[in-house]
């Protein structure tokens, strides 16, 4: 999945938002002298070429963020990795199918019911994160460091709004 098939999911948010890039993460002390993990982020220039500083976004050190972006592609995969199904015992005769989900309905509505945790395709999705903080900011290199992980490969771009 591309930039700019994660910008086109994302263009739907209706609140101010800067686009930033996902550098990487990192470990910083705090302030007391606390080991946190971080992720680094770049602010990247608005459509009008103006940075998001001047563009009414003054980010401070423990301000509080929403993230939006799109998940790590991981492509099809079986039902245990998607969802976590326990699967079959090894033994008493079982041969192939120590992996697979197993029934998946009854006799009667005839059917499998919407909503079935089968296997298929996995991330690749939207996802939200509230109550991110600022740990530390350098507004001469346009880089912001919050605190914990962010949806997305390194170099993806992420929507990040004031909460």
């Amino acid at each position: 999945m591309g930039i700019y098939s994660c910008l086109s999911i994302l263009d739907s948010m209706k609140s101010p938002s800067i686009n930033v890039k996902k550098i990487g993460m990192t470990q910083l002390f705090d302030e007391r002298n606390r080991l946190v993990p971080v992720t680094i982020v770049e602010i990247l220039s608005s459509k009008d070429n103006n940075t998001a500083s001047a563009s009414g976004f003054n980010i401070e050190v423990a301000t509080m963020l929403r993230i939006q972006g799109v998940s790590k592609g991981k492509g099809f995969q079986g039902a245990m990795k998607k969802h976590g199904v326990h699967g079959a015992p090894a033994s008493h005769g079982r041969k192939h199918d120590m992996r697979r989900v197993g029934s998946i309905g009854s006799g009667w509505p005839e059917r499998v019911i919407k909503g079935k945790k089968m296997p298929g395709r996995m991330g690749s999705k939207r996802v939200t994160i509230k109550n991110l903080s600022v740990i530390r900011v350098d507004k001469d290199n346009r880089l912001i460091a919050m605190k914990g992980s962010l949806p997305g490969a390194r170099g993806c771009i992420v929507k990040l709004q004031l909460l």
